[in-house]
C-alpha cells in the first residue's frame, strides 16, 4: 500500500503533468495555422480507416483458414469473388499493406505539426531567455540550462506525436475489438480482455512512475556532467595555468559516475517493465486460447475461430505493447521539458509598462536623481546618488573597487529598476519608456569585450546590423583597428574565436569600439574600458575612444585616472555614495581621496616605466 508521502507525490507529478500538457495543448493544435491543423484532421481520419482496415485482417485470415478446412460459412459481408482460399489470402495481404500505407500517410501529414510545435516552443523559450532580468542569468549555470532547453525541445515532438497519432489509436482500436469479441463470443470472452488491458495498463503506469524518479536521478545528473565540462572547457587556460587537469577530470567523472548509476537503474527497471508486461499479457492471452480450444472441442467454435482468437490478440499487443512505450515515453518527456515551461513561468523582472512610449531623444541628457539601489536587501549598493550628464558632456565615475560605479551603468541600461528615486534620459524616467527605445540610444564599451564566436566583420556590424560594408570598415578605420585586420589573411572574415580568445585585448576592444561607432548612439557609457590593458595599449585606446565621446554624451566608469583628467566633471564614489565631484584641477587641489588614489597611481606608473627602462636596457646590452 503507498504512504501518504508517496500519494502526495504522485499526486503532485498528476498536476504537474496536467499543467503541462495543458501548455502543450496551442502546440498540438495550432489555432494560427489553418493548414497545420487541416493536417491534424486529415491525420486523424486516416488513423480511423487504417484501424477497420487492421481489424479486417483477423477475418481475412479466419476464412482463409476455414477455406483451406473445408468449413468456410461464407460471409454476407464478403463479395462471392473473394470466397476462395487463394483471395483471401490475398485479401489478408493486401489489407496489411494497406493498414501501413496508411499509417505513414498519417505520420507524414504530422510531421509538420510536430516540428512545427518544435521550432515554435524553442522560439519562445529562446525569446524569454533574453527577456529575463541580468540577475536571472547571472545566477544560472550556462551548460546545465542550455541542457535542459536541448533536452525539452527533443521531448516536445515525442509528447505532441505520442499523443495525438498513439494514445487515441489505441483507445481507437482496444474500444473497435472490445465491440467485436462481444458481439462474437460473449461477454466472458470481453471479461478476459478488459482484465488483461486493465492490469496491464495498472502495472505499466505503477511501474513508469517509480521509473520517472530514476529519470529525473539521471537528467540531474546529466545536467550536472555537461555544466561543469562546459565550465572547465570555457575556463581552459585557467585550468592550464595551475595544472588542475585531474582535478577538473575527477570533478567531471564523478558526475559521470552518478550519471552512470542512475542509467544502469533505468535500463534495470525497464527490464523489470518489460518482463511483466508480458507475463500479464500472457497469461491473458493463454486463458483467452485455451478458452476458445474448449470451444472448438466442443464444436461450438471452428478453427478459424481459434486462429481468429489468436490472432485479434496478437493484433491487440502491438497498440498493448504501445500503451506502455506511449505512457513511457509521454511521462519522460514530461519530465525533459519539466523544466523548460519552469523556465516559461520565470516572470520577467523588468517589464515595459502598458502601452509604454518609445524614448525621445532631444540632447540625451543623463540625470539620476536620488538613487537608492541594492541587489539584496541587506546590501544597500547606492545611497541617495545624484548627478547630471549634461547633453554632450563628458561625466567621469571613479573610486575604489565595491562602491558602486558600474551598477550605474546597469541602471541606466535598465538590467535593474531602482528601489528609491529615478534615472532620467531627457527628462524621461528610464522605467516610462520601452526597453528597446532606450537601449537603442546607449552604446557601450565594457572592460571585458566578449566577442561572438564569428568574423572580425560580424562582431563589428552587430553594432549596426544592416550597415553596408563600407560603413564597418569606416568604423574600423576610426577605431585603428583597420589596418590590422588587413593584414590578416581572412581580413575581415576571420573568426575570432570562442568569446574571442584568438584576439588580443586591445585587438577586442578596438573591436568593440568600432561595433560603439557603428550604431552611433547619443549616449556612451565607457565601463573601466581600459582598466585591463597596459599603458601602452592604453594610451592608443584611449584615443580611439576620444574618437568615440566626442559629441556625445559621455559616463566613463574608470579605474585608472588618468584617463578621465578631461572629463567636464569627476565624481569620486566610495561605499556607495558620491564623497567628492569637480574637476581633475578642483579634486586635487581639495587634497582628499582622489589626490590620494592620484599619488598612489601615479607612483605605480612611475615603478611602470622604470621597470620598462630596465627591461629595453637589458635587451640593449644583450644586443651589444
Amino acid at each position: 500500500m503507498a504512504t501518504k508521502k508517496q500519494q502526495k507525490t504522485v499526486s503532485a507529478d498528476s498536476g504537474a503533468t496536467l499543467k503541462t500538457l495543458a501548455n502543450l495543448w496551442p502546440y498540438m493544435w495550432p489555432s494560427d495555422q489553418p493548414g497545420l491543423k487541416r493536417n491534424v484532421v486529415y491525420a486523424l481520419l486516416f488513423l480511423v480507416v487504417s484501424k477497420v482496415v487492421l481489424l479486417l485482417v483477423p477475418y481475412f485470415f479466419k476464412y482463409a483458414t476455414e477455406a483451406l478446412d473445408g468449413n468456410l460459412q461464407m460471409p454476407g459481408w464478403l463479395p462471392a469473388a473473394l470466397v476462395t482460399p487463394f483471395m483471401l489470402v490475398l485479401a489478408y495481404n493486401v489489407a496489411r499493406i494497406l493498414q501501413a500505407g496508411l499509417n505513414q500517410l498519417r505520420d507524414a501529414l504530422f510531421a509538420a505539426v510536430g516540428q512545427h510545435a518544435v521550432r515554435k516552443l524553442a522560439h519562445r523559450t529562446f525569446v524569454h531567455m533574453h527577456e529575463l532580468s541580468l540577475r536571472f542569468h547571472l545566477e544560472r549555470r550556462t551548460g546545465g540550462l542550455s541542457r535542459v532547453i536541448e533536452r525539452g525541445t527533443k521531448g516536445i515532438e515525442s509528447i505532441v506525436r505520442f499523443t495525438i497519432l498513439n494514445t487515441a489509436p489505441t483507445i481507437l482500436e482496444f474500444a473497435m475489438t472490445a465491440v467485436i469479441v462481444w458481439v462474437a463470443y460473449g461477454w466472458v470472452y470481453l471479461a478476459v480482455i478488459v482484465a488483461t488491458v486493465g492490469l496491464y495498463t495498472w502495472f505499466t503506469i505503477l511501474a513508469s512512475n517509480w521509473r520517472i524518479s530514476i529519470r529525473r536521478e539521471m537528467n540531474a545528473s546529466d545536467t550536472e556532467a555537461n555544466t561543469r565540462a562546459i565550465d572547465s572547457l570555457l575556463n581552459f587556460e585557467t585550468v592550464k595555468y595551475f595544472g588542475n587537469e585531474a582535478m577538473e577530470a575527477r570533478r567531471y567523472d564523478a558526475s559521470m559516475a552518478r550519471y552512470e548509476k542512475a542509467a544502469i537503474k533505468t535500463w534495470l527497471s525497464l527490464g523489470w517493465l518489460n518482463f511483466g508486461q508480458s507475463l500479464i499479457f500472457g497469461v491473458g492471452m493463454a486463458v483467452l486460447m485455451l478458452m476458445s480450444a474448449r470451444a472448438v472441442s466442443a464444436g461450438t467454435q471452428t478453427i478459424g475461430d481459434f486462429v481468429f482468437v489468436n490472432a485479434l490478440l496478437i493484433q491487440l499487443s502491438i497498440p498493448l505493447n504501445f500503451i506502455g512505450s506511449i505512457y513511457r515515453e509521454v511521462r519522460q518527456g514530461l519530465t525533459d521539458i519539466e523544466q523548460m515551461f519552469d523556465l516559461l513561468d520565470v516572470p520577467q523582472e523588468i517589464c515595459d509598462k502598458v502601452n509604454a512610449p518609445a524614448l525621445r531623444v532631444d540632447g540625451a541628457a543623463v540625470r539620476f536623481d536620488h538613487v537608492v539601489f541594492a541587489y539584496d536587501p541587506a546590501r544597500p549598493i547606492l545611497k541617495d546618488i545624484s548627478f547630471e550628464v549634461p547633453a554632450g558632456k563628458t561625466v567621469a565615475i571613479v573610486g575604489p573597487s565595491g562602491a558602486g560605479k558600474s551598477t550605474l551603468s546597469r541602471l541606466l541600461f535598465r538590467f535593474y529598476d531602482v528601489q528609491s528615486g529615478g534615472v532620467l534620459i531627457d527628462g524621461q524616467d528610464v522605467r516610462d519608456v520601452t526597453q528597446e527605445s532606450l537601449r537603442q540610444i546607449i552604446g557601450m564599451v565594457p572592460q571585458d569585450t566578449v566577442l561572438f564566436n564569428d568574423t572580425i566583420e560580424y562582431n563589428i556590424r552587430y553594432g549596426r546590423p544592416d550597415a553596408s560594408v563600407e560603413d564597418v570598415r569606416h568604423a574600423a578605420e576610426l577605431a585603428q583597428i583597420d589596418a590590422f585586420v588587413n593584414s590578416l589573411p581572412e581580413g575581415y572574415q576571420s573568426m575570432v574565436g570562442e568569446r574571442g580568445l584568438k584576439l588580443s585585448g586591445g585587438e577586442k576592444q578596438r573591436i568593440a569600439i568600432a561595433r560603439t561607432l557603428l550604431k552611433s548612439p547619443p549616449v556612451l557609457v565607457l565601463d573601466e574600458a581600459t582598466s585591463a590593458l597596459d599603458t601602452a595599449t592604453e594610451q592608443d585606446i584611449q584615443h580611439a575612444l576620444d574618437v568615440v565621446s566626442r559629441g556625445r554624451t559621455t559616463l566613463v566608469i574608470a579605474h585608472r585616472l588618468s584617463t578621465v583628467i578631461k572629463a567636464d566633471e569627476i565624481l569620486v564614489m566610495k561605499s556607495g555614495q558620491v564623497v567628492e565631484r569637480g574637476t581633475h584641477r578642483q579634486l586635487l587641489a581639495q587634497g582628499g581621496l582622489y589626490t590620494s588614489m592620484w599619488e598612489r597611481q601615479r607612483e605605480a606608473s612611475e615603478v611602470e616605466e622604470k621597470l620598462r627602462e630596465i627591461r629595453e636596457q637589458d635587451k640593449l646590452e644583450e644586443f651589444r
